[in-house]
């Protein structure tokens, strides 16, 4: 592996100028010059971009600026020993020392494992002193090169620690300071991460780490950076009394972390605070109403899997589940307008306009022969109405139809870039809009996907000559795997796939009678099944990606069925809890059946997360026979539905209301009643309803709770 800095790459005692820019400028047209980086002007580009998102002053007078550029064809250091000193934002003064960090867009992993190398012992009082003291440039590269490259050493028994903090890629542990009665036998997990994963991510880890272990906290630390990262273990986050999230980009499977007290900032103040934050941490475990993460606890925590590697079916359900939830925006957005549309204007709104030869809709002509100084006229045309309302309906349909021209691809695009990440996004979106092409659907999307996502991870692991490097991320892997995927789409797989979907689509516009009431029962059993879960999301999907503005009837009755079933579960947990016996719930699940309400309504299964959580046993069972009752009479029935949210909010888009509202009630009624009967058989009352209050002051009461003269077996006297 080539050396990461070379004398040409150092500049000692120097005037690069009395800002950050011109220093950067300078340290950039070292690279350059040592034929490291194509331009520059590029490199200088994406350093000050970087440097834009958050100051690269580090306290001590130590600048790091960094980045990642596709300008960038060797990973490089360049260092300058300034004369002035430059102010890089460092919060006690201006800069001596000063290290750019360039590194290659796609860099390899050993690479970008040194850069963090040398930034993580930049925050080691000794490394710093040495660089301050060198006399000559070659001395500079000898001092990294130690760093970034250490001589192995002999092997040794790994130090036993108690209390210390831990950390991947970690210096060897000093002894932990006694723990404070406060720390004693508290453990701390914490995310640290930055834009580009180099610098700052590994530094505020390192930060945090020694300052835990002066603490005597033990704390356990995900890196999540590009030399990649081990999550922590499930049972680590479950022990831990509180989570730090140093980060400056969205935490990578927050969900794992749901419920538990939280402090959170940007990597700077874990670097300059580390020890303010860890007492924060400490305070808010003991703080009831401190910050949590967002989430219900346990609900987001990973699985168990073998080694470090997540089994083969986790990862395609990520995958998947990735895709879908980028598309859901789309759906909902689109499909909302479209059914505000409809009630503007009304359904032949999307009908073909005769003044126009058939060539373009009602919609979409209105849309752009017509504004609010020229509104339509009476087209004439039953249910269709022209003038000002049928102009905002016309508005809304085109608008609604071009959110879901998006689906397929953003469902493509957004699945490669769970497999391959950034460079997945062009050839998944690219092959999710040629699914459309050829007839393919949201079949050949999810196909589509998959392919361009393994072809641009494959692509993105080749080994290029340096000359090769920096076209890699811009050209050749959209290039070639757009060509890959897409081409694979039209030659092999269009045909088969929209065939496949015609037939589909043939099938439920054929279901009537019992076909049609057994599709509605599995549909309410996937819908209740995990509330919010992957099973649930593969039968909205199912029913939303039929559902366009032109829709025929099966797809518009498989809608109707699955919003109706997932309306079931918050509405039969609230009956039960609120009204049909709530001497079965706790205080705080009686408080949830009251907000299960509105959430039921709204078409928001997740309402009915808490009492499945406590109680799963009982209640999912019950909710899935609620959700198949519905679901049979309202496939039974061949209600319609033309929007994919909204709930009992989005009447007007339903072919019968009254039907609807009914059929929802109906499961409802028969969950509730369901999962009263189970909790009911073999089990006390959880807290008696008339006692709610005197339970809730009793938890309050800070008093300890002893017998009193009196006082029933099992209550403490007040």
């Amino acid at each position: 592996m080539s050396a990461l800095i070379t004398t040409e790459l150092v500049a000692l005692d120097a005037d690069l100028g009395h800002d950050k820019d011109a220093v950067v400028r300078r340290l950039a047209g070292l690279v350059a010059a040592s034929g490291r980086a194509t331009g520059a002007d590029d490199l200088h580009a994406d350093a000050m971009a970087r440097e834009a998102k958050a100051a690269t002053g580090l306290p001590g007078g130590i600048a790091i600026p960094h980045c990642r550029s596709a300008a960038v064809t060797q990973a490089s250091l360049a260092f300058a020993r300034l004369d002035p000193k430059v102010d890089f934002g460092a919060p006690d003064g201006p800069a001596d020392l000063a290290f750019l960090i360039a590194a290659p867009e796609h860099g390899d992993a050993d690479h970008l494992t040194l850069l963090t190398a040398l930034a993580r012992a930049l925050v080691r009082p000794e490394f710093v002193a040495s660089l301050r003291a060198a006399g000559s440039a070659e001395e500079i590269v000898t001092l990294v090169q130690d760093v970034v490259s250490p001589p192995e050493a002999p092997a040794a028994a790994a130090p036993q620690t108690t209390g210390g903090a831990t950390a991947a890629g970690a210096t060897a542990p000093t002894p932990a300071a006694e723990p404070t009665p406060t720390t004693a036998g508290r453990s701390i997990v914490a995310v640290s991460a930055c834009p580009t994963g180099i610098a700052h991510t590994y530094m505020a880890a390192d930060k945090l780490t020694a300052a835990a272990k002066e603490m005597g906290v033990e704390l356990h630390v995900e890196t999540q950076g590009s030399s990649g990262s081990t999550p922590l273990d499930p049972s680590v986050i479950s022990q831990a009394a509180a989570v730090i999230f140093a980060v400056d980009v969205g935490v990578k499977d927050r969900d794992r972390f749901a419920g538990k007290p939280l402090v959170q900032s940007g990597t700077k103040r874990a670097m300059n605070e580390p020890e303010v934050m860890i007492r924060e941490a400490l305070a808010v475990a003991d703080d009831p109403n401190g910050r949590r993460v967002p989430g219900t606890a346990g609900a987001g925590a990973a699985p168990a899997v073998s080694g470090d590697r997540p089994s083969t079916g986790s990862e395609i359900r990520r995958w998947l589940l990735t895709g879908v939830s980028y598309m859901i925006p789309f759906v909902a957005a689109g499909g909302l307008l479209i059914a505000l549309g409809f009630l503007f204007a009304g359904y032949p709104i999307v009908n073909a306009d005769p003044t126009t030869d058939g060539a373009q809709s009602y919609a979409l002509n209105w849309a752009l022969n017509n504004d609010f100084t020229d509104l339509p006229g009476d087209p004439g045309v039953d249910y269709l109405r022209g003038g000002l309302l049928g102009y905002l309906g016309a508005l809304c349909t085109v608008l609604g139809q071009a959110a879901f021209g998006f689906l397929v691809p953003a469902l493509a695009g957004y699945i490669a870039y769970a497999i391959a990440d950034r460079p997945g996004i062009v050839p998944g979106f690219v092959v999710g809009a040629v699914s459309l092409t050829v007839g393919a659907g949201f079949l050949g999307g999810l196909v589509g996907g998959i392919i361009a996502g393994f072809a641009a991870l494959w692509i993105s692991r080749w080994k290029l000559p340096a000359f090769a490097r920096g076209l890699q991320p811009v050209v050749i892997i959209p290039l070639l795997a757009t060509l890959i995927s897409s081409g694979i789409m039209v030659v092999l797989l269009g045909r088969p796939l929209a065939a496949a979907l015609e037939g589909l689509g043939d099938f439920l516009n054929g279901l009537t009678g019992t076909s049609a009431v057994l599709l509605g029962v599995i549909l309410g059993l996937m819908m209740c099944f995990d509330l919010g879960g992957p099973v649930n999301k593969a039968a909205y999907v199912f029913a939303t990606t039929g559902l366009t503005a032109a829709a025929t009837s099966g797809p518009l009755v498989i809608m109707a069925t699955v919003m109706a079933a997932g309306m079931v579960p918050p509405l039969a947990m609230a009956l039960s809890s609120t009204l049909l016996r709530p001497r079965l719930y706790t205080p705080a699940e009686r408080d949830n059946g009251k907000a299960a309400w509105l959430l039921g309504a709204s078409f928001i299964s997740e309402g009915a997360i808490p009492f499945a959580a406590a109680d799963p046993l009982r209640v999912i069972p019950s909710m899935m026979l609620g959700g198949a009752t519905t679901g049979a009479i309202v496939a039974g029935l061949g209600l319609e539905l033309r929007a994919p949210h909204g709930g009992v909010f989005v009447f007007f888009a339903m072919s019968n209301a009254v039907l609807f509202i009914l059929a929802v009630l109906i499961g409802a009624a028969v969950g509730g009643i369901a999962v009263t009967l189970a909790k009911s058989i073999g089990r006390k009352p959880a807290v008696p309803a008339e006692d709610a209050d005197l339970t809730t002051d009793l938890a309050d009461d800070p008093r300890p709770a002893t017998a009193g003269p009196g006082a029933p077996a099992g209550r403490p006297a007040h």
